[in-house]
């Protein structure tokens, strides 16, 4: 598929369609909020609607002659061309030549999605029936560890998206009463870090016998996730013995040779392609296999469906009434022309607690690019900073910089129908109500602020007056969501991803690569040869700056110190341990005891 553009050999900046948008800017610059949330019409040709989720975006610095303008430059970035090119398996990732389509994913039985002059959905839907029957199992207590007993507990072991999306469905479900109860009695933990203290809080009272493990890695080479894996491969085997990693880890990956050297059953494998992206990747059996053993395969496939609604909406939905394109074009305006450096991502909701985490990787390593596809250099900003924290808890943590500091433009996400009522008798409003009250405010608050008549009025003292103050004029927009379930949270996660990928579009840049991830990971690597060679051969630090240098070497040095401490603590305890213990099975034991604190001592 070919799109026949004046933007298609240059950047989108250099199109008319910019250009208007750039001399539009200044007559923004000349109005404020509280005049045009004045304008009723304006107001509500602002607010959309679609299957039970409320869009309103009439507090943007923004006209309708904005919008106009806005969705002239949608046109000729050719937009719709590029999302009917996703959703037909183009190659639209260009620099690793693949397709995209996580809509395919959770696309329902019987739909047709061609790639590649195939049709993925068969494929798509054998590795969910495989996950079926295998969290079936593994719930109904048909598949039992290595002692028999039934595997109550998962640890889900992956990176980047391979955890932060997982992470973000968990959460947004762990308090909805349905899935609550069909989660009774089991747990979920994920582990991601390196770091060794991640793994001490993911085993944290689990019991092997009970505990399963999934190997979250395509290639099952993720430097990060196999270290992990083998950790708890080690955990376990110390309490079952080596055959228990069969019954006790599964893997979801492509590469069945490395599957089955780890020790796994390359059966119990769960595949996902090439078409996936890591930060897209949720609603395969990176997520799909860890949420279905927690909460049961039918209560995910309802967020398979709930993301799948979002999908056909925008495919279909013209440009001006696609939720999808607006948040996208909003994006756009803030970011392209309004120069607003970030975005807060504010749900009043409290199970939505992992959303701003995986949005911010899902934005920031999508569209943090400085070049366009064709490898130009791009001469305006693209991407924004993402964070966020849901409501109040933000509120008494960052509100103060976003109200009267950087112009930052804001998400605030809202649910009518809580997942956990609480009435007490002689309040005004319930709690839901209270966290609620703040949602319908803190956008006004941000629009409108506080002039200095206004303080005045309020009989503040005069020299705190400007301190009082607050211009307004920041933009923001407000999601409603019927009810928070498995269905609303796969069409948030489908409204975010699509969004991105619309700023993407507009912008001209290949949202679906990462390259940026690994130069990292490639000096990583000579750092880590570096110390092995220091501790096996004595070999010096060297190659690297002055600061790296420096740095490096008091570590090391701060590692050895640590060594030496933990063979003295083996010495003298062995010494000690030699005049209190009657039985060699006594000191064998309490030789374990000791080595052990050794051990944590060198690793701390």
């Amino acid at each position: 598929m070919t799109f026949s553009s004046s933007c298609d050999s240059g950047l989108i900046s250099n199109t008319d369609a910019w250009r208007d948008l750039q001399d539009h800017v200044d007559e923004i610059f000349g109005m404020h909020l509280k005049d045009l949330m004045q304008d009723r019409e304006r107001c509500k040709s602002m607010i959309k609607e679609f299957n039970g989720i409320v869009l309103d975006y009439s507090r943007q610095r923004a006209t309708q002659c904005t919008f106009q303008k806005l969705l002239a430059l949608a046109k000729e970035a050719n937009v719709k061309e590029k999302i009917e090119a996703m959703f037909s398996g183009v190659h639209i990732n260009k620099t690793e030549n693949r397709p995209v389509l996580h809509i395919a994913l959770r696309a329902p039985r019987g739909v047709e999605i061609m790639c590649d002059g195939k049709d993925v959905m068969r494929e798509v839907w054998e590795v969910l029936d495989k996950i079926r029957s295998f969290s079936d199992q593994v719930r109904t207590g048909t598949w039992v560890g290595e002692t028999g007993k039934v595997l109550t507990d998962v640890v889900a072991i992956g990176i980047g998206g391979s955890y932060l999306g997982p992470l973000f469905a968990y959460t947004a479900l762990q308090t909805d009463p349905e899935a609550a109860k069909l989660a009774k009695g089991r747990r979920l933990r994920f582990l991601a870090n390196v770091d060794p203290v991640d793994v001490a809080i993911a085993i944290n009272g689990l019991n092997p016998e009970t505990t399963l493990v999934v190997i979250v890695s395509k290639t099952f080479t993720t430097g990060e996730t196999i270290l992990n894996s083998k950790t708890m491969r080690s955990w376990l085997i110390a309490s079952l013995g080596p055959s228990c990693v069969a019954k006790h880890m599964v893997a979801v990956s492509t590469n069945l040779k490395l599957v089955k050297e780890f020790g796994l059953n390359p059966d119990n494998s769960f595949g996902f392609w090439d078409w996936v992206g890591g930060r897209f990747s949720v609603c395969s059996a990176v997520g799909i296999l860890p949420l279905a053993l927690q909460y049961g395969f039918a209560k995910v496939q309802e967020f398979l469906e709930g993301a799948w609604s979002v999908d056909c909406h925008f495919k279909t939905a013209p440009l001006e009434d696609n939720f999808p394109v607006l948040l996208g074009l909003i994006s756009v305006w803030n970011v392209s022309f309004l120069r607003c450096p970030a975005r807060a991502i504010l749900p009043y909701s409290q199970a939505l607690q992992k959303l701003a985490p995986h949005i911010q990787q899902l934005s920031m390593e999508s569209n943090g690019k400085a070049v366009a596809m064709d490898g130009t250099p791009l001469n305006y900003h693209a991407g924004e900073i993402d964070f966020g924290e849901p409501g109040t808890n933000g509120q008494h943590s960052f509100y103060q910089l976003i109200h009267q500091g950087r112009l930052i433009p804001c998400d605030f996400i809202g649910v009518i129908k809580s997942q956990q009522a609480v009435n007490l008798q002689g309040e005004l409003v319930s709690n839901h109500d209270e966290l609620m009250c703040n949602f319908f405010a803190q956008p006004d608050a941000l629009a409108y602020g506080k002039t200095r008549v206004e303080a005045c009025k309020e009989g503040i003292p005069e020299e705190l007056v400007p301190h009082k103050m607050f211009t307004g004029n920041r933009p923001s927009l407000s999601i409603l969501l019927p009810t928070l379930d498995a269905y609303t949270a796969g069409q948030l996660l489908a409204l975010y991803e699509h969004r991105i990928a619309v700023q993407g579009f507009v912008w001209g840049i290949n949202s679906f690569d990462q390259w940026g991830v690994e130069l990292g990971k490639s000096l990583a690597t000579k750092v880590r040869q570096t110390m092995h060679n220091f501790r096996t051969k004595g070999e010096s630090v060297c190659d690297y700056n002055y600061s790296t240098t420096f740095m490096l070497n008091r570590f090391l040095q701060g590692k050895e110190k640590l060594l030496h401490s933990a063979t003295w603590l083996l010495v003298e305890g062995f010494s000690s341990l030699r005049t209190k213990c009657c039985t060699s099975i006594q000191l064998l034991g309490a030789l374990m005891q000791v080595s052990r604190c050794a051990t944590m001592h060198l690793c701390g």
